[in-house]
């Protein structure tokens, strides 16, 4: 997972260790380095940041021992990338659910995202941790445009012993998630996942739908789902969600095959809105809460 990032950064550190810490001397490393994060799918702008920011850091710095110059490096390129990542927003997936549940309110969580991200899946994910932490869960197959998508969220529903609230396909989206919350509240269920059509980002009518479903269910958070692997793509996908439909978090799928680790670097900050979990497998209990500091070590590690 993320070799081809732990491997720039270990590269880049080696580098920098060996030379006398100023400017003329860092602006050649960090610039072949910029380049380095870009091909692992760095957005530009957070490469430029990380590159820039480090460059101040050290700049300058007076160190006599290798080995503590290595240290320095390591240390500022650590709180570098987690200012990076870093957002005002923490989000505690439990804790909110729990407010609600002491409120006897249903914990609803729309997702969104295009075709082909795994959407579906990670949903069926979600709420095999939230039911792990003993909360009942219920469905909403909100998607009625993609073929088979009803009867794929079905069988989720079917394995995990969970109710699916459904329309035909055509149906009103929003109507299905309305229909879903208050099946919970007059059920007294604990959390309402909410499956949304995949479309494009730049499908104006259908983002409009999203909206539309947003207004009507009124979400206590709305989740952008998207594929580690398309890169540069998933740090566009979600600028774009966020500015149409606003987003409060993102799942990242396909975690485990991903090399680069460029993405789960940018999103959050493009979006400046936090990774809740990554997808790092097939089951249901493939999916880990996302802690930015645990990511960090394990890159620089």
């Amino acid at each position: 997972m993320f070799d081809k990032l732990k491997s720039g950064f270990k590269g880049l550190i080696n580098k920098v260790t060996t030379i006398e810490l100023k400017t003329e001397n860092l602006s050649p490393i960090l610039s072949e380095f910029k380049m380095s994060l870009a091909e692992n799918d760095v957005a530009y702008p957070v490469a430029d940041k990380i590159c820039d920011e480090l460059e101040k850091r050290l700049a300058g710095v007076q160190v006599k021992r290798l080995e503590d110059r290595k240290k320095i490096v390591e240390d500022n390129l650590r709180q570098v990338l987690l200012d990076v990542m870093l957002t005002n927003i923490r989000i505690d997936l439990v804790k909110l659910a729990e407010e609600k549940r002491k409120k006897k309110e249903p914990f609803v969580l729309m997702f969104v995202g295009i075709n082909g991200t795994g959407k579906t899946t990670t949903i069926a994910k979600v709420a095999q941790f939230l039911r792990d932490k003993s909360y009942s869960v219920i469905l909403a197959a909100a998607d009625t445009y993609r073929a088979g998508s009803i009867e794929q969220l079905e069988e989720h529903g079917r394995r995990l012993g969970m109710r699916v609230i459904k329309s035909i396909y055509g149906g009103d989206p929003a109507a299905v998630g309305y229909d879903a919350v208050s099946h919970a509240k007059a059920h007294g269920l604990n959390i309402v996942l909410i499956d949304t059509a995949g479309r494009m980002q730049t499908n104006q009518n259908l983002m409009n739908e999203l909206v539309k479903v947003k207004r009507v269910v009124q979400p206590d958070l709305t989740v952008f789902v998207v594929d580690s692997l398309i890169g540069n793509d998933a740090v566009m996908q979600a600028g774009e969600f966020n500015k149409a439909v606003g987003i409060d978090a993102t799942i990242l799928t396909k975690v485990d095959a991903d090399v680069k680790g460029g993405s789960a670097l940018s999103v959050t900050y493009v979006t400046q809105k936090p990774i809740l979990f990554i997808g790092v497998g097939q089951t249901y209990k493939d999916l880990e809460l996302f802690n930015p500091e645990k990511f960090v070590n394990m890159v620089l590690r």
